[in-house]
């Protein structure tokens, strides 16, 4: 059985040979002799020498993990691992790029103490480009505007998060950058602090002007898990319903052209395909809405399961 640590660090590394160990030494100084902690460093697909950076911190630190990705597959996916492994009782995550102080590792853990919930960091004096600024303000107003969560940067890697909390997400793809969103929907307070923002050492920025369009599509996912992932049925069903109706209309109105003499000639009258058209896929919409129903009330009962768990078996 696995040992449950105080605190897991958790690190996802992209390219970050120069960084890493000076994390490490920070992160140590900070938490050595006061928690029973681990670092777990995530090497998502470095084409650098961070992986044998890595490598040579195990040998001489018992306390430190490597999850190894052969490519890399972004940051969601390495934080995911990072969740799925860690055995903290609070798991805390930073950035490797060291713009993240580890000196405030101590505020984060009383905060979630406090609050038993998420404690995001806020970059209030944020030391990057003017362009990067803009375009975060700029999507943390429209989160704020969507959700109703109140922080001012739900993108900033530095987290505390109850292990609960963790253990009862799954990121993929861009959700990184929602993850207060995520942890709100699953009933856990979201609070803020703010934190002192360093310029980048070494390296270069990961950022790239694409992720404006990769978050847009992840917002659109999100919003609908948020509203529907639930109750499919509302969503499904509606449509369903609202394009059998369509087509019974159309039906009928041509069965009363009959009635009257007009007859109907399919070839000549595209209205009769599409009323049939539109019937069946109603009748389908209807179905897969069912279905999802179904595998909904399924992992409810697992979620259920993961709850009592933790609530009362540890």
């Amino acid at each position: 059985m696995k040992t449950k640590k105080d605190i897991s660090i958790i690190v996802p590394v992209f390219e970050e040979q120069d960084s890493i160990k000076q994390l490490y030494l920070e992160i140590k100084e900070n938490v050595d002799n006061k928690y029973d902690w681990e670092i777990i460093f995530i090497n998502d697909g470095s084409k650098d020498n961070s992986k044998n950076v890595i490598l040579d911190l195990i040998s001489n630190d018992s306390n430190v993990k490597l999850i190894d990705f052969l490519t890399n597959k972004g940051k969601s996916e390495a934080l995911n691992a990072g969740f799925k492994k860690c055995s903290g009782n609070i798991v805390l995550t930073l950035d490797a790029d060291l713009q993240d102080d580890p000196k405030e590792i101590d505020s984060f853990i009383d905060k979630v103490k406090q609050t038993n919930g998420l404690v995001s960091g806020w970059k209030k004096n944020r030391l990057d480009s003017l362009s990067k600024r803009i375009q975060s303000k700029i999507f943390n107003f429209v989160l704020r505007f969507l959700t109703g969560i109140r922080i001012h940067d739900f993108n900033c890697g530095f987290k505390a998060y109850p292990v609960e909390a963790v253990k009862m997400i799954n990121i993929y793809g861009g959700l990184h950058r929602f993850i207060p969103i995520l942890v709100k929907n699953n009933g856990f307070e979201v609070s803020e602090l703010i934190v002192n923002h360093r310029k980048r050492e070494h390296g270069n920025s990961k950022y790239t002007k694409s992720r404006i369009f990769h978050g847009f599509f992840d917002l659109i996912t999100l919003m609908f898990f948020k509203k529907y992932l639930t109750r499919p049925l509302h969503l499904f069903g509606s449509l369903g319903l609202l394009l059998f109706l369509v087509g019974v209309i159309i039906n009928i109105y041509l069965t009363i052209n009959w009635f009257n003499g007009i007859w109907i000639t399919p070839f000549k009258n595209p209205l009769f395909f599409l009323g049939l058209l539109l019937l069946i896929i109603g009748v389908q919409f209807f179905s897969i809405g069912l279905v999802c129903e179904l595998i909904v009330n399924i992992n409810k009962n697992k979620n259920i399961d993961i709850a009592r768990y933790f609530n009362f078996e540890e």
